[in-house]
């Protein structure tokens, strides 16, 4: 009996003298367990226990940052985060969280500052110059994005989503040699990377190759069966093609499954064009400029539907707007019409 009574007296004597630090490593620990398993609500109820005792606990209001960010919660992310900061301004790993946060936000200018902080610091961190890529190709920044994703991809030349992106920023500057020359190099890597495929139907799309448009968009979705971009991308092909039916049809599934793609709402609104119903199609472009500012050909189609609504300065503004985007869209009437 007396070896027991030691036992319990010496547990109760740790726990006496048991330092703050190591009690807040405790919750933070058991708060990355529960987050690591989904339960997001308990770990952050573990964050929160910490920071109760530390306000200015960086690990965990960094950690119960990114549990809010997992959530969608992004501007209480982003306030966790600049505790933060403010309380450390060295710890690095914030300054990453908050600059995918503000990507997020669509703050792209500030997410851009937060990565050239941590690049001056740790210029061979790969992941930095992926997610400035990311934000120079939402700024149509396209030379400075493509060589961020070169950048990315010399220091990692075996990351195939480094390889991918570094492909698209190709497409979009219409060095579709080099795009497909990335792309078949990505195959040898991983040759189950669906946004490949996806990435080559476009570029067939562009080249008016719309029945191997048709066959790389279906691989792409063999492999990810009801992904929103890939329905979204083949409801396109079918509005180029003139199955309108076919083409509504994967478009709304797409926008069911994320009713956040401002593309969808474009070629929503381009199949009413199509379908003579201007006044839905200006509602719906209009909703998709407002969404999202980097959407192919989304002036020349909003200045279309404005044009058949009779609003022909809103149209010409659109217009515009189309070349200097270099769209390449408009007809010799359009441009007589608005000189």
């Amino acid at each position: 009996m007396k070896s027991v009574y030691l036992l319990f007296l010496l547990i109760g004597l740790t726990a006496c003298v048991e330092s703050k630090e190591s009690r807040l490593q405790k919750f933070l620990i058991k708060g990355n367990n529960e987050i690591s398993n989904k339960n997001f609500d308990r770990g952050i109820v573990y964050y929160k226990e910490a920071i109760r005792m530390d306000p200015c606990f960086t690990e965990g209001l960094n950690n119960l940052g990114t549990a809010l960010f997992q959530q969608g919660k992004f501007d209480q992310a982003l306030t966790r985060y600049q505790e933060a900061i403010n309380c450390d301004p060295d710890y690095l790993p914030t300054f990453y969280n908050r600059a995918n946060t503000y990507y997020e936000l669509k703050e792209y200018f500030s997410a851009l500052k937060d990565l050239e902080r941590i690049e001056a610091s740790r210029p061979d961190t790969a992941i930095v110059y992926f997610i400035k890529g990311l934000v120079h190709t939402k700024l149509r920044n396209f030379d400075l994005a493509k060589t961020s994703f070169e950048n990315a991809f010399k220091l990692e030349p075996d990351n195939v989503e480094f390889l991918v992106n570094l492909a698209n920023v190709k497409y979009y500057l219409k060095d579709y040699d080099g795009a497909i020359a990335d792309l078949n190099s990505t195959i040898k890597l991983d040759p189950s990377e669906a946004n490949i495929y996806n990435t080559l139907a476009l570029i067939a799309i562009d080249q008016n190759e719309l029945e191997e448009a048709l066959k790389q968009v279906n691989k792409a979705l063999e492999l990810v069966p009801n992904e929103p971009y890939f329905m979204n991308n083949r409801g396109y092909i079918y509005l180029v093609q003139n199955k309108l039916e076919a083409a509504v049809e994967d478009i709304n599934a797409s926008l069911s499954a994320d009713p956040e793609n401002g593309w969808a709402y474009r070629n929503k609104g381009v199949y009413y064009l199509m379908k003579e119903d201007y006044s839905n199609a200006e509602r719906l472009l209009t909703q998709a400029n407002e969404m999202e500012s980097f959407i192919d050909k989304i002036h020349f189609y909003l200045g279309m539907a404005y044009f058949k609504n009779g609003k022909q300065a809103l149209a010409c503004e659109q217009f515009l707007l189309s070349e200097e985007a270099g769209d390449g869209m408009l007809t010799t009437d359009l441009i007589k019409m608005c000189q």
